[in-house]
């Protein structure tokens, strides 16, 4: 098996966007926020180790015609949630970046679906450097287990931590960290991956 190693590392915060996590919005995950604080912990260890930091804001146009099948599955969708230029579709206060981090604009679960995430991923460090994503954010068993897989399907270690993400249920969430752990990548809670950075 594999071991982290923060020179071939980059961290994904992945859509914890005020219309996820906060409370009364139009895609409030409780859960998501329960992760925050452990999010926080890994950005920090993260900018001591120097290692890149990715967040994903899920978008969506107006109508949501960017993504109707999503809408169409909610609903709610086609009126309200993550516009451009909202408050609603920014990074939460309490994981804000900084100039120094890459906000990646999707329009899909997988982040790495027509994004510019994997051409950053492959030069951010010098051509083809990291090797290794670990994910975190909102929600477990959507974005995260899609970004999760992307990052697989394109032959890059997965670390996903399970207490730095958030889903709708825990029922989801074990179901999802099941699925990864057998499949594809590591699950690892923040307390290991801290460790095993050596942060």
């Amino acid at each position: 098996m594999w071991s982290l190693d923060p020179a071939k590392c980059a961290l994904l915060v992945v859509d914890m966007q005020n219309d996820f996590v906060l409370e009364g919005y139009p895609m409030e995950v409780p859960n998501a926020r329960k992760a925050i604080p452990h999010i926080q912990r890994l950005i920090a260890a993260s900018r001591k180790l120097d290692i890149p930091i990715f967040y994903t804001q899920h978008t969506l146009t107006e109508g949501a015609v960017n993504s109707p099948l999503e809408a169409a599955y909610n609903p709610k969708l086609f009126e309200v949630g993550m516009r451009p230029g909202t408050f609603g579709v920014q990074v939460i206060d309490d994981l804000k970046p900084t100039p120094e981090d890459t906000v990646i604009t999707k329009y899909r679960y997988n982040a790495f679906h027509n994004t510019l995430l994997e051409p950053m991923l492959k030069t951010i460090r010098g051509l083809n450097q990291i090797d290794t994503v670990i994910i975190t954010g909102t929600l477990t068993e959507v974005c995260c287990d899609s970004t999760a897989r992307g990052a697989y399907m394109r032959d890059y270690k997965v670390a996903f931590v399970d207490d730095a993400t958030g889903g709708l249920s825990e029922e989801a969430e074990q179901a999802t960290f099941k699925a990864m752990s057998m499949f594809f990548g590591r699950v690892m809670n923040t307390d290991a991956t801290l460790a095993e950075l050596g942060a």
